[in-house]
């Protein structure tokens, strides 16, 4: 086996500085070794996991790139991976489709347990977990003095997260964030409707929405594998931007609903929906518009496992007084998006209160004026009635006249 080094050449002023081991890009400096675990390097993506192999120490092992296959599918084309020799060192890519990963072996565990979240909330939770391996195959032969390889791999999801986000362009919101490595969150997104078909984007007017307006919330999957379903586990309201205000109003959690939120879709599909009514709070009292913001804080289910982790109601379960006004932080792993703000006006006119009151007061003492003043006109007729009738009844004593009959005793 015979390393050949290539002299350093320069191309347009730039000086690239490379050494080639049979056409690959490889330094004997570093790669003169078996493969340890920091040649490989793992990227869980809400899509596909990709898997990047460095070469070099595979070609000193005595293999080639097309010795490399997923989970001992050797005599599988597509289970195999690909040379990138634009980097350096030369890289294998392997690129796994989460929608079917188990085509070349892979495999998916989800597991379930109940624990306390980052909001202080105890509820199920579900981690998927994926995982493999890239080896090589094994000869024909009783021995070998070839080092067998194996590179491990796995990708752990949390199916959890806070969908939030300070930001609202136009109606909606959506996320737009930067894959991290085992997360579904840049699938999701909540998005406000005006319909009860949720196909009308809401269009909030400069004037805020009027109280008791009915919006209606879908928290959407996009782009995502169809083995997951979503659920919304928790979604309330806050008067900012902020997940984590003192102030809060929750609209669903568990077994708890507000009166006038209907959930019509949940852990059914990969989008949830429900409607709420538009409220004002309190503290904006004297301000002419309030502002409320939605959170939601959303599971993925394999959807298999959806119904055990939705709650089972019969009677309303009473919750604690505390939980409605404290949340606690976000752990590091919570990205959040929020839709948001609904803007409500306080008042239905130009009118401010102060006049709406001034105007309601005049109203009620003219009304209560005019209804004394036919009660006392009716009771005075109707005494005067009743004295008319008597004054015609009783007889004259001036002009009785007749003859005293001595055989009327």
């Amino acid at each position: 086996m015979e390393w050949i080094c290539v002299p350093l050449l320069l191309f347009s002023g730039i000086h690239l500085g490379f050494t080639q081991f049979n056409g690959f890009n490889c330094d004997p400096n570093y790669h003169s070794r078996f493969p340890g675990e920091r040649d490989i390097s793992v990227y869980c993506g809400v899509q596909t996991i990709t898997l990047k192999i460095n070469l070099c120490p595979v070609l000193y092992s005595g293999y080639t790139d097309a010795d490399l296959a997923l989970n001992g599918r050797h005599g599988d084309v597509q289970c195999r991976g690909f040379i990138n020799n634009n980097t350096f060192p030369t890289a294998v890519l392997f690129s796994i489709s989460l929608s079917t990963l188990e085509s070349c072996g892979n495999t998916l565990e989800v597991s379930t347990s109940q624990s306390i979240n980052a909001y202080g909330n105890t509820s199920m939770v579900q981690i998927g977990n994926i995982s493999g391996y890239i080896d090589t195959p094994d000869p024909p032969t009783v021995i070998s003095y070839l080092p067998g390889l194996v590179y491990k791999f796995s990708c752990s999801y949390p199916l959890e997260y806070l969908l939030n986000n300070s930001q609202l362009a136009s109606s909606s919101a959506a996320i737009s964030v930067k894959d991290n490595n085992g997360t579904f969150l840049s699938t999701l997104s909540l998005v406000l409707y005006n319909d009860s078909t949720f196909s009308q984007l809401i269009s909030i007017p400069t004037s805020g929405l009027s109280l008791k307006t009915r919006v209606f919330a879908a928290v959407k999957a996009t782009n995502l594998d169809r083995r997951w379903n979503v659920l919304m586990d928790h979604c309330y309201t806050t008067p900012s931007g902020n997940p984590n205000d003192g102030i809060r109003y929750d609209l669903f959690f568990g077994c708890y609903k507000d009166p006038q939120t209907t959930v019509f879709e949940n852990g059914k599909s990969q989008m949830g929906r429900f409607a709420f009514e538009v409220f004002r709070f309190v503290k904006h009292k004297n301000q002419k518009m309030s502002t409320v913001f939605l959170h939601c804080i959303t599971k993925l289910c394999r959807v298999d496992d959806c119904a055990i982790l939705i709650p089972i109601c019969g009677k309303r379960r009473r919750r604690d007084t505390a939980d409605e006004h404290v949340v606690s932080g976000s752990s590091s792993g919570d990205a959040v998006i929020t839709a948001g703000p609904i803007i409500t006006r306080s008042d239905e006119s130009p009118t401010n209160n102060s006049q709406l009151s001034g105007s309601s007061q005049h109203l009620n003492a003219l009304t209560s004026a005019l209804i004394s003043g036919v009660v006392v006109l009716g009771v005075t007729c109707l005494g005067l009635f009743i004295l008319s009738l008597r004054l015609l009844r009783k007889p004259n004593p001036s002009s009785l006249t007749g003859v005293w009959n001595p055989s009327f005793r």
